[in-house]
């Protein structure tokens, strides 16, 4: 019988049930792969690529997430299935080095801002910034990969300013970057393949576990970040410092939302015309109910 297979996506909760055996006692025959860490961050060595593509690609897991953004086009392509049933939110900013000029929102116009293509960072930092630039003021930059090498080119001086999310956010907060403004984003789960549903639900069974207990003590939990840094950033982390980070929320990512998501990533032109599938909510996505 093949395992159903984990691929951890910087979820403290992922961590938590698996340390606290809520997969194993949920039943669950499954796999847990890490990606990060194990690769001392060169998986998220990239230029001009990012979430969608990976997903174009094909991931191996069974579950998976990205942005809210990104998988309903991938969904909408048919490269996976959004699934509705859940989704969660995301601590996120753009950050700068703590003796730049940069201050306010509106002196990042023309600055180049680190975020990862067609990614969440990419689609929050143009909402966030909308209501002080000028499309034409916003200037965003693909060349500094994925988040973790986003984060470290901020660190070596590298770069002007970057968009980060979950521990990195928290670990630049940490250090002294100055965050100029929060870019909190969704998040939404995809399904590939063609996993057993009561799997699925076994998973976010465990999950949910996870987050009451994250959220009762999550000084307690802050730690499992180390689970995910690369190595060598180790001994600068104080994680009792770190906030819970992506909480996921177990309501319904619905029609409405998708369909508002769609219209608003279309209008932004992220995507080539003719290229974002028919955006049709019932094929892009599956649900199996509450958990």
């Amino acid at each position: 019988m093949t395992k159903f297979v984990i691929e951890s996506h910087f979820r403290l909760q992922e961590w938590v049930a698996e340390e606290k055996g809520y997969f194993r006692d949920e039943g669950l025959d499954y796999e847990f792969r890490e990606l990060i860490r194990s690769t001392e961050g060169q998986h998220h060595n990239k230029v001009n690529e990012g979430a969608f593509q990976s997903i174009e690609q094909g991931r191996k897991a069974d579950v998976s997430c990205a942005c809210h953004w990104t998988v309903n086009v991938a969904a909408s392509n048919g490269h996976a299935k959004l699934y509705a049933d859940v989704y969660s939110v995301a601590p996120s900013g753009i950050f700068v080095p703590a003796d730049s000029k940069i201050r306010t929102p509106a002196d990042l116009a023309g600055v180049p801002i680190s975020v990862g293509f067609q990614s969440g960072s990419h689609y929050s930092t143009i909402q966030a910034l909308e209501p002080y630039l000028a499309p034409g003021q916003i200037n965003l930059t693909f060349e500094d990969g994925m988040l973790f090498r986003r984060m470290e080119l901020l660190f070596e001086g590298k770069s002007e300013a970057a968009s980060l999310f979950n521990g990195p956010y928290y670990f630049a907060e940490q250090l002294g970057y100055r965050k100029i403004i929060d870019t909190t984003f969704m998040i939404a789960s995809m399904i590939n393949g063609d996993p057993a549903p009561e799997d699925i639900k076994r998973y976010f069974r465990a999950l949910k576990k996870a987050q009451r207990d994250i959220d009762l003590r999550p000084e307690l939990f802050t730690r499992y970040y180390k689970n995910e840094f690369p190595d060598r950033f180790h001994a600068a982390m104080d994680t009792r410092r770190w906030g819970p980070g992506e909480r996921i929320v177990f309501e319904p990512y619905s029609r409405e939302i998708y369909e508002q998501s769609f219209d608003w990533i279309e209008k932004h032109g992220i995507f080539e015309a003719g290229t974002m599938g028919d955006g049709a909510y019932d094929k892009a996505t599956v649900a199996f109910g509450r958990i």
